[in-house]
């Protein structure tokens, strides 16, 4: 009965003092806090709107008109001025505007004036030209209505608005991040610092006392619990109150995004002591560990949607532990969704977690 507490014991003392290493480690505080930190402060920032266009207005067009004035209007569009006719067309070759307009009005005698729009344009892409035509087209409709409140129409548009939320960057980008943090600190933390024990016959001079592999691995365990809670605090505390981050239920959606990181904090921490245990040399770890992490940053929508990928990608991509750990934050912070009303993202890290983890107990090596 007297080994259960020893092995707690020293559970947490292993855990304590490995926390205490990593707290001050550069590398940890740089890869696991300060990177997530700044690339929430980065997006956070960022102003959810359309993108802004920049034309020019040709020399002689009409600017007394009530084109050129609704074309002012448009938040959208922003129109660059001082220019002159060959810097306006130096400009739209090297693509730094997207057109130059040419308002002109018609030689009419009819009450109601006239304008022909010209739009000169490079290279452009095709959509932001589109776009473009759409909200010029827009506006003139938006005259025509005003002058010709009566004029007949085939249909009419009515927008009813109901209450809703609304979904920032930063509600895409936070939860990726805190999977990032987790990712970094799990694989790297853990692969380095197991092999760094090994190699100074840490794990060799414990072998040599009660203490069970159980025993190190939960502290080792413990140790990046503590830590990503510190972390986790820190990074959901700042998306909240600096950038609005979206907490659906509040404080139980905070508990209940903790508890879920669980599953990646297993995953990853595993896949860190399996290349502990298989590489011959500390050199090593970092070419294997960027084969393991880069392609899940790349792939698993930390930064963009991974829809944005064809078809044949999204399917590895969906399966991959850090796109399940990711979406099931971003499910429970913006959604209000509870761990048991996600089958699909508990099952498939669950699987992860048996296929990794016997793995990763097999491949620790005390020397």
């Amino acid at each position: 009965m007297s080994d259960r507490p020893n092995q707690l014991k020293a559970a947490f003392t292993i855990s304590k003092y490995s926390l205490l290493a990593m707290l001050r480690s550069p590398t940890s505080i740089v890869f696991s806090l300060l990177f997530p930190i700044i690339f929430i402060t980065v997006f956070g920032s960022m102003v959810d709107q359309t993108p802004v266009m920049k034309i020019a207005i040709a020399p002689g067009s009409d600017t007394a008109g009530v084109i050129y004035t609704a074309i002012k209007k448009i938040s959208s569009i922003k129109i660059q001025n001082g220019l002159s006719s060959t810097g306006q067309t130096e400009a739209l070759k090297k693509g730094r505007i997207a057109a130059i307009l040419n308002i002109t009005a018609d030689n009419s005698t009819t009450p109601i004036p006239h304008y022909t729009i010209g739009l000169q344009t490079a290279g452009a892409p095709q959509g932001s030209i589109d776009m473009l035509k759409v909200l010029l087209n827009a506006a003139i409709d938006n005259i025509n209505q005003k002058v010709f409140p009566q004029d007949p129409s085939v249909a009419s548009l009515k927008v009813t608005k109901i209450p809703g939320r609304v979904y920032r960057s930063i509600d895409f980008i936070l939860p990726g991040q805190l999977g990032f943090s987790l990712l970094m600190a799990g694989i790297y933390g853990s692969s380095f610092l197991l092999f760094s024990l090994r190699e100074g016959l840490v794990l060799k001079r414990l072998r040599s006392t009660p203490v069970r592999r159980r025993s190190i691995i939960m502290g080792e365990m413990l140790s990046r619990l503590f830590f990503h809670i510190i972390s986790f605090i820190i990074m959901v505390a700042l998306g909240y109150f600096a950038f609005q981050f979206t907490l659906m239920n509040g404080f139980a959606t905070f508990m209940e995004m903790l508890v879920f990181s669980l599953f990646g904090l297993v995953i990853f921490m595993s896949i860190g002591f399996i290349i502990s245990g298989v590489v011959q040399n500390e050199n090593s770890i970092s070419p294997i560990a960027n084969t393991v992490v880069l392609p899940q940053i790349l792939l698993c929508g930390l930064f963009f949607p991974i829809e944005s990928y064809p078809h044949w990608l999204q399917q590895f991509c969906d399966i991959l532990p850090l796109t399940l750990f990711v979406d099931g934050l971003r499910k429970i912070a913006f959604e209000g969704a509870h761990i048991w009303q996600m089958p699909m993202k508990v099952g498939g890290l669950i699987l992860w977690s048996l296929i990794i983890v016997p793995l990763s107990v097999r491949s620790f090596r005390w020397e």
